[in-house]
């Protein structure tokens, strides 16, 4: 769905990417990671086809974003880390008013199931300009996915979610990609995130892919136990955890696990699998796991970095 071989891309005289690779398939979700002014947001700019690029290769959904403008923005739905809205319409109205631009038909009762699919179901009578941060986070996820996109772009999408917030956003990410057919790519600070949802990693710096691979296999070759907090909804049964899980030990409704070695599919493979075994997990949390020390083994924040487009 994104085939990205050594993107170099200048701006006004300045080298902002130096090399980017990146590599989605059907029903990938991918984390792409990286200290602020990397160039994550510019890499999306490409992809989109929002800013030329000096050399290498681009490939969107099949074609140069360049060339397919007009068919790729049906068929990939965006949702930028600042999301603006004509904050005097509601929600519905504004979500009825943009898959017109997609030339889509959304009635009033898709735009109900919408919203109530983000959260918003309760809010679709206010003005957008009374919404909080988070509700906006959540229009914004709606709006993205208006045009029942095949590429899913989202940068920060969990940004001022309280932690239901965050799961329920989440939820919505693994359903979107879970027929196989579609594909996510998630620009995000949040390791959490990138430990629920994602099974592949892009890990950038300074304009350079640093790292690129299989989440799974790349912790695999960690060699280090993974430790999460869970906080569940009901005491689990701690006899009933797949090979390699050991319990750490219990704060009130939190539980420490540890993960030695990474299941197939990465730490996101794991937790489906614990919820068929009677863990109702309502959060969770990384503790300085291996992806962590990955990202930190392969980043430098001393060093200088480029200045992401605006």
């Amino acid at each position: 769905m994104i085939d990205i071989e050594n993107l170099r891309l200048t701006i006004e005289g300045k080298e902002v990417l130096k090399g980017i690779d990146l590599h989605l398939m059907p029903g990938d979700t991918y984390g792409l990671l990286g200290p602020n002014g990397a160039g994550k947001s510019t890499t999306i700019f490409a992809i989109l086809g929002l800013r030329p690029y000096a050399s290498g290769r681009v490939s969107v959904l099949g074609g140069d974003p360049a060339q397919n403008a007009v068919s790729l923005r049906r068929s990939v739905g965006v949702m930028p880390e600042k999301a603006g809205f004509y904050e005097w319409m509601t929600a519905p109205d504004y979500l009825r008013w943009y898959g017109r631009l997609y030339d889509f038909a959304y009635t009033g009762k898709n735009v109900v199931k919408m919203l109530e699919r983000v959260g918003l179901g309760a809010e679709v009578r206010r003005p957008i300009g009374t919404y909080s941060r988070g509700m906006k986070q959540r229009l914004a996820v709606a709006r993205a996915l208006t045009s029942q996109p095949q590429l899913l772009i989202l940068d920060e999408p969990t940004n001022g979610l309280d932690p239901k917030g965050r799961r329920e956003i989440h939820d919505l990410l693994v359903e979107f990609a879970a027929d196989g057919n579609a594909g996510v790519l998630l620009c995000t600070h949040l390791l959490d995130d990138v430990d629920r949802l994602c099974n592949r990693i892009g890990i950038i710096d300074n304009g350079s892919t640093r790292l690129e691979g299989s989440l799974g296999d790349l912790l695999a070759e960690q060699g280090d136990a993974q430790r999460y907090r869970l906080r569940l909804e009901t005491a689990p049964d701690i006899t009933n955890v797949p090979a390699g899980v050991a319990i750490a030990g219990r704060e009130g409704g939190w539980w420490r696990v540890q993960v030695q070695g990474a299941p197939s599919g990465g730490p996101s493979a794991l937790w489906p699998e614990l919820w068929r075994r009677g863990w109702k997990i309502l959060e969770i949390r990384s503790e300085a796991s291996s992806l962590e020390e990955l990202y930190m083994s392969h980043t430098d924040q001393d060093k200088p970095h480029t200045q992401e487009a605006a």
